[in-house]
């Protein structure tokens, strides 16, 4: 009698790896790395502990994983953004991106990336530290993009890209933390319109 072989140890049948992320993905974007338990993660997962170690390694390598799906998934608003042909396109297509994000029907509100781990204990300071790599790269990304808006004559030569950039991922950070606290869509989004409307800003 054939015998049906059986998937990994500790792995159940039907395991499929790109749902069982994007349930943590899902559980780290609505408690935050610590506020998501193990037994938390792996009962959304629908996996044992043993699956979760096998196939993603520790709950750190987890959320490293879930931060990457996060990317190319609802955070790949940035990446089109930039793309824009002008540096207000950019603008206006990252703070629109933000609040459907930050904002999407039957997800967490918020931003993974904001509010994940801003303030951790020992044993998260690596997740807390990874989490302010993350949002400085996107400053990083968007100060390029408005140097070289700069450098094409799209922005006034006296811009500082720097403090452009960073006046722009100011609001769109604080656009995520006013999602998370429950202000509706259209409240954020008359405010990015209001933060625009005199573009650039002048100091």
């Amino acid at each position: 009698m054939e015998t049906k072989k059986s998937g990994p140890i500790g792995r159940p049948r039907g395991f499929a790896s790109d749902e069982a992320l994007e349930r943590a993905m899902l559980v780290f974007w609505e408690h935050g790395y610590e506020g998501a338990s193990l037994s938390r993660l792996t009962s959304a997962m629908g996996i044992s502990a043993t699956s979760m170690y096998a196939a993603f390694g520790n709950k750190q390598e987890l959320f490293r994983k879930a931060l990457a799906r996060y990317d190319e998934g609802p955070s790949a608003y940035l990446a089109q953004a930039l793309q824009e042909p002008t540096a207000l396109g950019v603008a206006t297509a990252i703070l629109e991106g933000n609040i459907r994000t930050t904002t999407l029907p039957a997800h967490p509100t918020g931003c993974l990336g904001v509010q994940g781990a801003l303030a951790a204990s020992e044993s998260g300071r690596e997740i807390r530290d990874l989490l302010v790599r993350w949002r400085n790269d996107s400053y990083s990304c968007i100060r390029e993009r408005f140097q070289q808006a700069i450098d094409e004559g799209d922005l006034p030569a006296r811009t500082d890209p720097g403090l452009l950039a960073r006046y722009l991922t100011t609001m769109a950070f604080g656009i995520a933390v006013q999602a998370a606290s429950g202000v509706d869509r259209k409240e954020l989004q008359d405010t990015a319109h209001a933060a625009l409307r005199n573009w650039p800003p002048t100091y």
